[in-house]
């Protein structure tokens, strides 16, 4: 039980911030692959639009690749 309490003083907020940037870049990604039908199927889809996309969805899942658990050596040096 101590543990987890000295855990969760460290990373507070952990599960509810990893649930959000999972939904973030799932939206990002879905937007992205719906863009990409758009522009097959021959529609107009704007160059800027698209750059939101894709950097939403690298920034997003940057964020929840750094959020990861780290185990070993790694959790001495955060």
């Amino acid at each position: 039980m101590k543990a987890r309490l000295l855990q969760e003083a460290r990373t507070p907020w952990r599960g509810l911030r990893r649930a959000l940037w999972l939904a973030f870049t799932a939206s990002a990604g879905l937007g992205l692959a719906t863009m990409a039908m758009r522009a097959s199927a021959g529609d107009a889809v704007a160059g800027s639009d698209l750059l939101i996309q894709v950097v939403a969805l690298a920034l997003f899942g940057s964020l929840l690749w750094w959020d990861r658990s780290v185990t070993g050596n790694e959790a001495d040096l955060r």
